[in-house]
């Protein structure tokens, strides 16, 4: 692959990249409580403004893989997958109405310690440790992402780059804490948003417009959005997309640790609801623009794609090999779209590390031991430097999992539907208990990585490519014919309804358990007649607000009239 050495006003913005994420970081450390309590640095004291915080939650899960992921997902499979978005706009109000406010209500600084409360300590245990390996897993690969980029641009070796990125990211998320994390993810979003942007101008302009790019993608079959089947060994289609996108971005932002912690960083419920909306365009802003981009580098390179031609050695390289092939005649160009790149790895990166950290401080290390509390803000930074370094070991293993998009997408799948379920369950029922939710749970996760994970699997099929006007003689090496029944039916099956599958598993067995085992409830447990409505999604709990003063009017009624 073609490889270039960067300009001078290339190394200035990466630079400045650096140095501006790194010195956001100091000025927090310095400033302010000088983090000196766990509230400030993992909550921010809960007292931010919306604009950052709504900014964070997109940047905190849109990263590198995003912007190289859907970019040759829509090149080599086309647009479909842009109705993904749909699925965004669905389910934000679901989650801002009857999931945050219970979170918000109890004001804790682990999200599993509501588990805990409605059900008990081992489901508690169970599910953060789940979200740990989860967290951990999609970081190593969010890592390895701005690796890809560094490399085919620069020819900076791979292992230099994961340490930059790593080490810069770890640095300032440690000693900055939630604020830092939180502005910094301003920065880095508009340097996302301004390396997909500088790219889509780019093709415009080489192509003679956007017409021109919708023009030559409809006729390569890029724009048919007619795959509407219900069969779910279909990859893409509308019904996997928007079920599928519903239950995942359902199961990240109304239930995943990462994104409630900086929901709560906010005053009050309806700011905290409105961090949630404002999130929305952002997020489907960059998601759309990020599809066309694809696109327009389809309309660039129609007539001699560089994978089949052998340019790049996979299709994640797409993008960056554009910026090598075609951009790198203005200087500064190429600058910017790697800080863009680098910028969405650092923002969710950081996000993880203080996320984990307070998962780790929290639900382990706490509970476990007895600590003296001069020594728990020290703790916290200790656990956050030391999951950032568990991100760097994690990263040199991520180029075995395939594409990065999918496999980012899978292991949220895998585990988030699953987890999304226990919290369902926990809020939205009385009788679900934690025998039930826990056999549930890792039943759940056994079938969805089982589907995600296991194999063979039938190879990718790509909408048709050219290579008949490359450079030299370059032949198109011919796909062989598979047929897919000839592999395991649960391995055949979209990696976007395993999350619905793992949903709907959890819901089912673990209602059936729950009502079959008639395990006490923690309420019972501790003398209790009735649960605490604050446990329960809105309006279920002002039922039982409603049923519990019945209950005692009654009892009240019937006190006065023995006393008479």
């Amino acid at each position: 692959m073609t490889r270039m050495v960067f300009g001078p006003w290339d190394f200035v913005i990466m630079t400045l990249t650096m140095i501006t994420s790194i010195g956001i970081g100091i000025y927090f450390r310095f400033s302010g409580g000088k983090q000196k309590t766990n509230e400030e640095y993992l909550m921010a004291n809960r007292n931010m403004s919306i604009f950052p915080v709504a900014v964070s939650l997109m940047a905190s899960f849109v990263s590198a893989i995003t912007i190289l992921g859907i970019s040759s997902e829509n090149y080599y499979n086309g647009m479909q997958f842009v109705v993904i978005n749909i699925s965004y706009f669905l389910a934000t109000p679901i989650a801002s109405r009857y999931y945050l406010p219970v979170f918000f209500g109890l004001q804790k600084t682990s999200t599993y310690e509501y588990l805990e409360l409605r059900f008990g300590p081992r489901i508690r245990t169970l599910a953060s440790l789940t979200y740990t390996l989860q967290m951990i897993l999609y970081n190593g690969i969010v890592l390895y992402a701005p690796a890809i980029v560094l490399e085919s641009v620069t020819g900076l070796n791979r292992v230099i780059s994961i340490l930059v990125v790593g080490l810069v990211c770890t640095f300032y998320s440690t000693i900055g804490g939630m604020k830092a994390v939180l502005f910094t993810d301003l920065l880095q979003s508009f340097l996302m948003f301004a390396s997909v942007v500088s790219v889509l101008i780019f093709a415009s302009i080489q192509v003679g417009g956007l017409g021109n790019i919708f023009a030559v993608a409809k006729e390569g079959g890029r724009l048919d959005f007619s795959h509407v089947s219900l069969d779910p060994t279909e990859r893409h289609t509308w019904w996997s997309l928007i079920i599928g996108g519903f239950i995942m971005y359902l199961s990240l932002y109304a239930v995943n640790h990462t994104q409630i912690q900086r929901l709560l960083t906010v005053s009050t419920l309806a700011r905290s609801q409105q961090c949630m909306w404002w999130s929305l365009p952002v997020l489907s802003i960059l998601s759309i623009v990020t599809c066309m981009s694809g696109l327009a580098i389809y309309a660039v390179y129609k007539d001699c794609d560089p994978y089949a031609a052998g340019y790049i050695a996979a299709i994640d390289q797409l993008m960056p090999y554009y910026v090598v092939d075609a951009m790198r005649l203005v200087p500064g160009l190429a600058g910017l779209f790697v800080a863009g790149i680098f910028s969405a790895s650092l923002s969710t990166i950081s996000a993880s590390c203080n996320a984990l950290a307070a998962v780790t401080l929290t639900d382990y290390v706490s509970r476990w031991c007895k600590i003296n509390d001069l020594y728990i803000p020290w703790l916290t930074k200790i656990a956050a430097c030391g999951y950032g370094l568990m991100f760097l070991a994690l990263a040199f293993l991520a180029e075995y999992l395939g594409g990065v998009l999918q496999a980012a997408l899978t292991i949220f799948s895998a585990v988030g539907g699953p987890l999304f379920g226990v919290f369902t369950l926990g809020m939205f029922t009385t009788y679900a208990t934690e025998m039930g939710v826990s056999l549930s749970l890792l039943s759940g996760m056994s079938l969805t990585l089982l589907m995600n994970f296991g194999g063979p699997r039938p190879p990718l099929v790509k909408l048709p490519l050219s290579v008949g006007n490359c450079p030299g003689n370059v032949t198109l090496t011919p796909t062989p014919t598979v047929d897919p029944s000839e592999y395991f039916y649960l391995y055949r099956i979209s990696y976007m309804w395993s999350s619905p599958i793992g949903f709907v598993w959890v819901l089912v067995v673990g209602s059936i358990i729950s009502l079959a085992s008639r395990q006490p409830q923690p309420w019972h447990r501790a003398g209790k007649r009735h649960p605490d409505p604050k446990l329960f999604t809105p309006p279920l709990a002002k039922w039982l607000r409603r049923k519990y003063q019945e209950g005692q009017s009654v009892e009240v009624h019937l006190i006065n009239a023995e006393y008479k």
